[in-house]
């Protein structure tokens, strides 16, 4: 499997309120209810956390899972992925050990990476997130928002209240 191309530096920033964030996951989750149906939800941490559970609570799923790959360190992408946890056997073998009836779910695709990894563990899972940027589009199902490659989501739990300078400076 070769690598995609290196992603931009994000250069504009795209804050997401809490309410924002309710309100688009909940979107998916309209989206999602006529995929199904689903026996399982597969959470990728730490993004697909909440997420996951707002999706699991109006999918009325109750066998939720995670999986937990670093890729990022604060701000910085990581060079290599890193697994620390796979998910369970007993939710693999629901989908018949291919992911069939499985929904993962994460709050953003990004260039892919980490979606090709979960794509190797449970191929015919549906993959779901919030948020998808151009180069990791292709490896999800469903998505609500597509944003630039070059936006730095800001999520809710990453920030706090904060003066927020004008997008272009200067003016009449």
């Amino acid at each position: 499997m070769t690598e995609p191309e290196s992603a931009p530096q994000p250069s504009k920033v795209f804050p997401v309120s809490w309410d924002q964030f309710h309100r688009d996951t909940r979107a998916l989750t309209w989206r999602l209810a006529e995929s199904g149906p689903f026996h399982a939800v597969v959470c990728v941490t730490r993004g697909g956390l909440v997420p996951a559970a707002i999706v699991a609570r109006e999918l009325n799923l109750r066998i939720i899972e995670t999986v937990c790959i670093a890729s990022y360190q604060g701000t910085e992408r990581q060079e290599n992925l890193r697994i620390l946890k796979t998910v369970a056997d007993s939710v693999i073998q629901l989908g018949g050990g291919v992911g069939k009836g499985v929904l993962i779910v994460d709050d953003l695709v990004d260039t892919g990476r980490t979606a090709r990894v979960i794509r190797e563990l449970l191929p015919q899972a549906h993959f779901a997130t919030v948020y998808a940027k151009p180069m990791g589009r292709p490896l999800v199902d469903t998505f609500v928002t597509e944003v630039s490659q070059d936006t730095w989501i800001y999520f809710p739990w990453d920030t706090g209240l904060a003066f927020q300078p004008p997008i272009k400076e200067g003016g009449a």
